[in-house]
C-alpha cells in the first residue's frame, strides 16, 4: 500500500493513503491494523480524507514498513458491523448538522405563518407525551415540556416554543449518540474477539482465521478455551460453563450430539464440533447486538437522578401555581414553568456514566455496567491474586530437583506430559521448559483429572501420578518423601514456587519456578492508596515463604498463603460484612468465586476465559497501571456527578427565583435553562482524564 507523509513530529506522523476514497468498513479495518502494529500507541483513520494519524513509541521505520505492508482483506470487510463506532459517529454527525442547519434556515427564510404552522405540527409529539403521562397519573418531565411548549403557543410565542423543541431534540440526539456509541463500544469489548481457531482437516489440526470457517466445518476446542462458534459436538466430551448465556452456575456435560454455543467456556475435556452458525450470526453475537440497545446495570447515581427528576416535577408545577396566585402575573408564572430540574438530571447523569465507560474502553478496560464504576469509586479494600496478577503470567522453570531414581529430564518430561492439557501459566512454564530442552513427552497416562487450585491426577504405568501444590500432593493425596532424601527436600530453595510430582505415592521430583513480580506493582499500589484504597491484601495458593517475599516487595497490608478458591471468596464476604467495599483482582479459574463475591471483580484479559466472563471489569494484561487509570476514572465520575447535581440544582433554582421576580422573561428562562442543560450534558461527555 502506497502512502505519502503529510506531516510528522517526534512520535507522531500523519500519512495520506494513495486511494480515491475509503469506505467506513475499509477505514475500520485499516485503523485496527495500524493500531495493532508493534510500537503504535494510537492510530486514527479519517475515511473522508484517506489520512491516518499514528502516535507511536517504537521505531519510525517499523511503523512505516508496517503501514506499507497493509492490504485490504475483502473477506473481512463484509464482517464490519453496521453499528461500528465510525458508522454511529457518521450517522449522528449528519443528524446534528441537518437539525441545526434546518432550524436556523427555517427561522431566516420561512415566512412567519408557515414557521408557526410547522412549530404547531412539531409540538404534537411533545403535547401527546405530556398528555399520556397525565392519563397514566404520572407527573414527569414530559408534562413540563408539554406545558412549556403548549403555554408558549397559546400566548402566541411560537419562537420560544420552537427554540424549546429544538433544544430538546438536540439534547435527545446527543443522548442517543453517546448512549449508542458507549453501548456499542461496550458490546464490542464484550464480544469474543477470537481471531483464529483449530480446524480439523484431512491433514490434522490446522490453525486458521475464524473468517475462513464455514457452516459444516469441524473445529476443535481445547480445555480452558472459549467456544468461538455455535455448533453441535461431533466427537469428545467436555464440561462447558454456560454462565455467560444461561446463568447456570454449574458446568454442563457435553458429549456427541449436544449443542454448544459461542461464548461458553470448556472447563474440562476437549470437543470437536460441527459449525452451525458462521461468525456474526451465532447466539452470542445476538446477545451482543441486544446489549447495544439495552439499558442495563445502571449506577445508583443514574437511578437516583431519574427518581429525583420525577419527584421535582410536582414542585415545579406548585411553584408556578403559587407564583401566579401571589402575583397574578402570568408571565412570571410561565417563567417558572419554563425551568425544571428534570431535563438536566435525567440527561447528564447517564451521559456521564456512559462516557466514563467509553473512556475506560479507550484504555483497553472493559466495564460491564455503570454501577461497577460507582462501587469502584467507593472501594476502600483491594484483594490481589498473586500468580499472573501481581506477578507476570509467564513464570519460568529455573531448577529441577529429582528424587529417588528419577533424572531431571525424566521428571520434566512426565510433568510436561501431565501439564500440557491445562492452559495455566505454571503449566505453560513446564511445557516450554521441556520443549526448550528437546524433551519428548508423548502421552503415557490415562485420562487426567484437574482439581481446581490443587493440581492434576492421572495414572502412569499402573501407578497414580499427581502433580501440584504441596498441600495437594502431601496432605490431600498422602504422598511421602523418600526417607533418605529428607535433607534434600528441606534444602529446596525457598525463594521459588514449587511444583511437586509424585508417582505411586512417593515424591519423584520438585520443579522450582520463578514468577517475577511486575515491575510496576509496588508503585501501582502506592498510587491506589492515594486514590482512596485503605487496605490491600494478597491471597495465593503458593507456599508461605514465596508469598511473604512477594508481599514484602509489593507492600500489601496482609497476605494469605496456600488458600483455596473458597477461602478467597469467604475472605471477600467477611470484608463486605465488616462494611468495606471490596475490589478483587484475579486471572484464573480459582479466582472466579472471589471475583463473583466482590463488589467489583476485575479480571486480567489474558487470564482464564471463565474469569473474564464472571468479572465485572476486564483490564489488559500489559500493565497493572490500568488499575490506577480505572480508579482515577471512577473517582472522576463520582466527582463529576456530584458537581452536576450542585450546578443543576443551584443554576435552575436561580432561574426560578429570577423568573418569579419578573427579572427574566419566559423566553430567556427557557433559553438559559435549555442552554445550561445542553452545556452540562456536553461537559458530561468529555473525558475525565487529561
Amino acid at each position: 500500500m502506497k502512502w505519502n507523509i503529510l506531516h510528522e513530529s517526534r512520535g507522531r506522523i500523519r500519512l495520506h493513503l494513495n486511494k480515491p476514497r475509503l469506505s467506513m468498513a475499509e477505514a475500520d479495518q485499516l485503523q485496527a491494523y495500524l493500531a495493532d502494529l508493534p510500537g503504535v500507541r494510537v492510530a486514527v483513520v479519517y475515511e473522508r480524507t484517506c489520512d491516518a494519524v499514528i502516535t507511536y513509541t517504537g521505531a519510525r521505520t517499523d511503523v512505516l514498513r508496517g503501514a506499507a505492508a497493509f492490504r485490504f482483506d475483502v473477506q473481512a470487510l463484509t464482517e464490519v458491523s453496521a453499528n461500528s463506532p465510525r458508522a454511529v459517529n457518521h450517522e449522528y454527525q449528519e443528524k446534528l448538522v441537518n437539525l441545526t442547519l434546518f432550524h436556523f434556515a427555517r427561522k431566516l427564510f420561512l415566512p412567519a405563518p408557515i414557521r408557526f404552522a410547522y412549530t404547531a405540527v412539531c409540538s404534537v409529539r411533545y403535547l401527546w407525551h405530556g398528555l399520556r403521562c397525565l392519563l397514566h397519573r404520572r407527573l414527569e418531565v414530559e408534562v413540563l415540556d408539554a406545558l412549556s411548549i403548549g403555554v408558549s403557543m397559546l400566548r402566541g410565542d411560537f419562537s420560544t416554543a420552537g427554540s424549546v423543541m429544538f433544544l430538546l431534540r438536540l439534547g435527545e440526539l446527543l443522548e442517543e449518540w453517546t448512549r449508542k456509541k458507549s453501548l456499542g463500544d461496550l458490546a464490542h469489548c464484550m464480544s469474543l474477539n477470537v481471531d483464529r481457531v483449530w480446524q480439523l482437516t484431512a491433514e490434522g489440526e490446522v490453525l486458521v482465521p475464524i473468517s475462513q470457517i464455514r457452516t459444516g466445518d469441524a473445529i476443535i476446542v481445547h480445555t480452558g478455551s472459549v467456544i468461538p462458534l455455535d455448533g453441535r459436538v461431533l466427537d469428545g466430551e467436555a464440561s462447558v460453563n454456560q454462565a455467560s448465556l444461561t446463568g447456570e452456575a454449574e458446568p454442563v456435560r457435553k458429549a456427541a450430539g449436544a449443542v454448544v454455543y459461542a461464548g461458553t467456556v470448556v472447563e474440562e475435556g476437549q470437543i470437536t464440533l460441527t459449525v452451525e452458525q458462521q461468525a456474526g450470526s451465532g447466539r452470542y453475537d445476538q446477545i451482543v447486538r441486544m446489549i447495544e440497545n439495552s439499558e442495563k446495570l445502571k449506577s445508583a447515581s443514574e437511578t437516583r437522578a431519574a427518581a429525583l427528576a420525577d419527584k421535582l416535577v410536582p414542585y415545579s408545577l406548585l411553584g408556578t401555581a403559587v407564583t401566579y396566585a401571589l402575583t397574578r402575573n402570568a408571565t412570571r408564572a410561565i417563567s417558572i414553568l419554563m425551568v425544571d430540574f428534570s431535563c438536566a438530571l435525567k440527561l447528564s447523569m447517564p451521559l456521564a456514566v456512559l462516557s466514563a465507560m467509553r473512556e475506560c474502553g479507550s484504555y483497553h478496560i472493559t466495564v460491564k455496567g455503570g454501577k461497577y464504576l460507582e462501587a469502584l469509586a467507593n472501594a476502600d479494600t483491594i484483594v490481589f491474586d498473586k500468580t499472573g496478577t501481581l506477578t507476570h503470567a509467564t513464570p519460568t522453570v529455573v531448577q529441577i530437583v529429582p528424587f529417588g531414581t528419577r533424572t531431571e529430564d525424566e521428571v520434566l518430561g512426565i510433568a510436561a506430559c501431565l501439564e500440557e492439557h491445562y492452559p495455566h501459566s505454571m503449566a505453560n512454564a513446564v511445557v516450554q521448559a521441556a520443549s526448550a530442552k528437546g524433551i519428548r513427552h508423548d502421552e503415557m497416562h490415562s485420562e487426567v483429572q484437574y482439581v481446581v487450585a490443587h493440581g492434576i491426577a492421572s495414572t502412569i504405568g499402573g501407578e497414580k501420578a499427581v502433580i501440584g501444590s504441596q498441600h495437594f500432593v502431601f496432605e490431600d493425596e498422602g504422598c511421602y518423601i523418600p526417607t533418605a532424601e529428607t535433607a534434600k527436600f528441606d534444602a529446596l530453595p525457598p525463594e521459588y514456587s514449587h511444583l511437586y510430582l509424585a508417582i505411586g505415592g512417593v515424591l519423584a521430583g520438585v520443579i522450582c519456578i520463578a514468577d517475577p513480580l511486575r515491575a510496576e506493582a509496588a508503585e501501582v499500589l502506592r498510587q491506589l492508596r492515594g486514590l482512596g484504597i485503605q487496605k490491600a491484601v494478597m491471597m495465593t495458593g503458593d507456599n508461605d515463604h514465596t508469598a511473604s517475599v512477594i508481599a514484602k516487595q509489593v507492600g500489601v497490608d496482609a497476605y494469605y498463603a496456600e488458600v483455596l478458591p473458597e477461602d478467597k471468596a469467604r475472605f471477600v464476604d467477611a470484608e463486605k460484612a465488616a462494611g468495606r467495599t471490596v475490589i478483587m483482582l484475579g486471572d484464573g479459574i480459582n479466582d472466579s468465586p472471589a471475583l463473583s463475591a466482590a463488589d467489583v471483580g476485575i479480571a486480567i484479559s489474558d487470564g482464564a476465559a471463565i474469569a473474564r466472563e464472571i468479572a465485572d471489569i476486564t483490564i489488559a494484561a500489559d500493565s497493572l497501571r490500568e488499575l490506577v487509570t480505572l480508579k482515577a476514572i471512577a473517582n472522576g465520575l463520582q466527582h463529576r456527578t456530584r458537581a452536576n447535581y450542585r450546578f443543576i440544582m443551584s443554576f435552575n433554582s436561580m432561574l426560578i427565583v429570577l423568573g418569579a421576580m419578573g427579572i427574566l422573561p419566559p423566553a430567556t428562562s427557557a433559553l438559559l435553562h435549555n442552554a445550561s442543560t445542553l452545556g452540562v450534558s456536553l461537559k458530561s461527555m468529555t473525558n475525565l482524564l487529561t
